[in-house]
């Protein structure tokens, strides 16, 4: 079974100064300009310009990443501010660079779900002893975004570790084609599950009740595509001694569809 097995968190670090570099603008105004869109220089000399590489070299500089992974995932909604650096390989060297490596990105929020779905497949068809996840957000973009211009997002990331064994372990990913639906299915899983399972709700899913007793964790306000995978790097411990369930949740604000990963376990509720 794909099980948590390590985690590490970043949120708000550090950033650069802006450097002029007329070739990173030249390929913002080639990339967007086609589309109507205008590349704003102002925001990229406000903006913190962490690039993916530095999300990555704090994530893995943490004293619980040591591991030597086969299978590295690089996943993220927004783009990088740096266009030209291949992330997912640099994420594979630190960890050894005896890994396939990719990046997943162009879904919104759902990325690391499509993430876990792939680690899941490769460790069921035993072509994964270790995987490695990395949800990355930075904020600084050479065009306004809407949630990035609302002020509410930090730079942040979420790495997390899975192999084979007891523990945490992915039970299944589902996806919704709007907030209806998402919320409909949570509603089911607190039914079922009742003080035995833990919904971890993203900032962008609507309130929810659990009449049946479930628990609810609320994910606060300042991240977009790592939300849920924050929380679950730094609870999962806890989470896997106090329920058998643990349902990650959001729901993506500029496409309505909704994410959810299950994960389950062989642990007793707290009373």
């Amino acid at each position: 079974m794909t099980t948590v097995a390590a985690s590490s968190v970043v949120r708000a670090p550090d950033g650069r100064a802006f450097h002029e570099d007329q070739a990173i603008l030249g390929f913002y105004r080639d990339l967007v300009e086609p589309f109507g869109s205008t590349v704003d220089e102002q925001l990229l000399r406000d903006g913190r310009n962490v690039f993916h590489q530095d999300l990555v070299d704090r994530l893995v500089g943490s004293e619980d990443i040591d591991v030597a992974a086969d299978l590295v995932i690089v996943t993220h909604a927004l783009p990088d501010v740096h266009p030209f650096t291949a992330v997912a390989s640099h994420l594979n060297m630190l960890l050894g660079g005896g890994a396939q490596s990719f990046s997943i990105s162009e879904q919104g929020l759902a990325a690391p779900f499509t993430a876990l779905r792939i680690i899941s497949a490769y460790q069921r068809g035993g072509r994964s002893e270790r995987a490695v996840l990395a949800v990355l957000e930075q904020t600084t973009l050479p065009t306004p975004h809407p949630l990035v211009d609302s002020g509410d997002l930090v730079d942040s990331g979420a790495l997390l570790v899975f192999e084979g064994g007891q523990g945490l372990q992915v039970g299944g990913v589902e996806s919704f084609p709007d907030a209806e639906a998402t919320s409909a299915r949570l509603r089911e899983l607190a039914t079922d599950g009742g003080a035995d399972t833990l919904l971890v709700l993203g900032p962008w899913v609507q309130e929810q009740t659990s009449e049946a007793g479930a628990q609810v964790h609320r994910v606060p306000s300042g991240s977009y595509c790592t939300s849920v995978w924050l929380d679950l790097a730094q609870h999962w411990r806890t989470w896997q001694s106090d329920y058998r369930r643990v349902v990650l949740c959001d729901v993506d604000p500029l496409s309505g569809r909704g994410q959810l990963a299950l994960f389950t376990t062989a642990a007793v509720a707290t009373p």
